[in-house]
């Protein structure tokens, strides 16, 4: 199933009624930087990690 643009339209119509322009700015910002936060911490999951303890001799 996938949304048209009238669909779309009004997800944003009812998105802007519940939170008002205000509050929808300030949320998606906090949702952006969610995102990108939780991208840069995939990224930089190091899978050598696992390993650092068996080089102890």
């Amino acid at each position: 199933m996938r949304l048209g643009t009238t669909e779309i339209l009004l997800l944003v119509v009812l998105a802007l009624v519940l939170f008002g322009a205000g509050k929808l700015g300030g949320v998606g910002k906090a949702l952006g930087k969610s995102i990108k936060d939780f991208k840069k911490e995939v990224k930089d999951d190091d899978p050598q990690q696992e390993n650092d303890g068996d080089d102890k001799a």
